[in-house]
């Protein structure tokens, strides 16, 4: 089975589970209490869209491996706030442990690979 080359970002299966999960927490934090909107609603939202973003940013920059790896710095860190939010959910009992608990371990998996990338940033570049 050959193996696909991702041609632009959206190929990227990392950036599709990014999208998918940022997705998953609009769609759940819609069901947030109204006074959160500006607060705790709005931090998900932004730090999860970030994500796919700065792997955006990452993919058209990956022919200079350190802004590369400066993207998917900012993309590592995006995620880990997003996990911290994920946590703040589920403590004050906007999200149940369940779900809070799927959608972080989601993220765990993002992180190993953006931390694999960051890693082995040689062989993604286009300069080959």
């Amino acid at each position: 089975m050959a193996e696909k080359v991702a041609r632009v970002h959206q190929d990227l299966d990392v950036y599709g589970r990014a999208f998918d999960a940022a997705m998953d927490i609009f769609e759940l934090s819609r069901l947030f209490p109204k006074h959160e909107v500006y607060a705790l609603t709005d931090q998900m939202r932004r730090s999860s869209r970030s994500v796919c973003a700065n792997l955006a940013e990452a993919w058209r920059k990956r022919r200079y491996p350190a802004s590369f790896i400066s993207k998917l710095s900012d993309a590592e860190a995006e995620t880990a706030e997003t996990q911290v939010w994920i946590y703040f959910a589920v403590r004050c009992g906007y999200m149940d442990r369940e779900t809070g608990g799927a959608l972080y371990q989601r993220y765990n998996r993002i992180l190993a690979t953006i931390v694999g990338m960051i890693t082995h940033a040689n062989t993604w570049s286009s300069r080959r």
